[in-house]
């Protein structure tokens, strides 16, 4: 199985385009982004993308950028929440600088071949062309991601490792990398966002931007993506914070306590003590529990085998894993994809 590799931000220098095509630069022109909308993309990556924009406007007094809705076929996209949006049909030769693809569900379907063209055909008229959550893997299925670095939502990471393996594929919340960039989901997104305009306008409106939504947490391209929100505890208690990303990050080979202790600086007690006190749980039925959701995800998600699904949250034993997965859930993944179906 593919592996995840670690990124960090300086990597992403040897990525960047020459500053008269980097749309991540110093820039007071005005940029237009188009943004092409996939049916069951959710409402929250779809607001990432154009609400900071829009505050951007509001807080500079004018409009340092516009935006345009696009779909393959133009008319309305409904979203996950049944919301209709209104969008014109994406132009093989568009008006706009910059592109970003929002995607969420049926990938396979949407990435059709009309579709792929498309983006191949609009791609090097773009300063820049990016996914946001399962915008990626379209972007990775017309091949303009290959031998580039890229992320994707965390629980699609190993997945995205393996479909796509002439890609870099990172745990990072985005990444920039030439002239593609991708995002984790809607938060990565608007971290994203953010430093788009703290690139051309300056860190005071990209700050006044964040205050508009009370988004206290500014986060840079290489912080990793975890599975539960550790905004609270970065501030609170760091170290139980850096536990759960590496957590996160090591369902498949789960390591013991005593290591994530000594991998953040505490003692096994003392990890002990921290975690009872922040969330009122050992490290064990912590991790026992992070990896019994991504299992239960990866039972109604895919169509993987149980034995497939125990391997990727770390259990060897099949045994272990069916009574550990009735024991939180009340019953087999069998039941449970067969309760769902109906």
């Amino acid at each position: 199985m593919a592996r995840v590799a670690t990124c960090h931000f300086a990597h992403y220098e040897q990525y960047l385009m020459k500053p008269e095509e980097n749309i991540f630069v110093r820039d007071p022109a005005p940029l237009a982004i188009g943004i092409l909308i996939l049916p069951d993309s959710n409402m929250l990556s779809l607001a990432a993308c154009v609400d900071p924009l829009r505050a951007a406007n509001r807080r500079a007094g004018k409009a340092v950028f516009s935006w345009h809705l696009t779909s393959p076929d133009g008319g309305e996209i409904t979203l996950t929440s049944g919301i209709d949006i209104t969008t014109t049909r994406l132009d093989s030769r568009p008006d706009f600088d910059a592109l970003i693809v929002v995607a969420g569900f049926n990938l396979t379907e949407l990435a059709t071949p009309s579709l792929i063209r498309r983006l191949r055909d609009v791609a090097p008229r773009m300063r820049a062309i990016g996914g946001v959550d399962g915008g990626g893997w379209i972007l990775a299925r017309s091949g303009l991601l290959d031998n580039q670095t890229a992320t994707t939502h965390w629980e699609d990471l190993e997945e995205f490792a393996d479909v796509f393996p002439r890609i870099n594929v990172v745990r990072d919340r985005f990444t920039i990398s030439g002239k593609y960039f991708t995002t984790g989901g809607a938060s990565p997104a608007i971290d994203m966002m953010l430093h788009l305009i703290r690139s051309r306008h300056g860190a005071r409106l990209a700050e006044a931007v964040a205050s508009a939504f009370i988004y206290e947490t500014v986060q840079t391209p290489s912080a990793p993506q975890a599975p539960v929100s550790t905004a609270r505890l970065q501030r609170t208690a760091p170290k139980v914070a850096r536990a759960i990303e590496i957590m996160g990050a090591a369902l498949e080979d789960p390591p013991p306590s005593a290591k994530i202790a000594k991998m953040v600086g505490l003692s096994t007690r003392g990890l002990e003590m921290l975690f009872q006190k922040q969330i009122g749980q050992s490290p064990g039925a912590f991790f026992l529990s992070l990896r019994l959701q991504e299992a239960r995800r990866l039972a109604l998600d895919t169509a993987s085998a149980v034995q497939v699904i125990a391997l990727r949250t770390g259990f060897t034993s099949q045994a272990v894993f069916a009574r550990a997965f009735k024991r939180d859930f009340g019953m087999s993944v069998r039941d449970l994809r067969a309760l769902h179906r109906r």
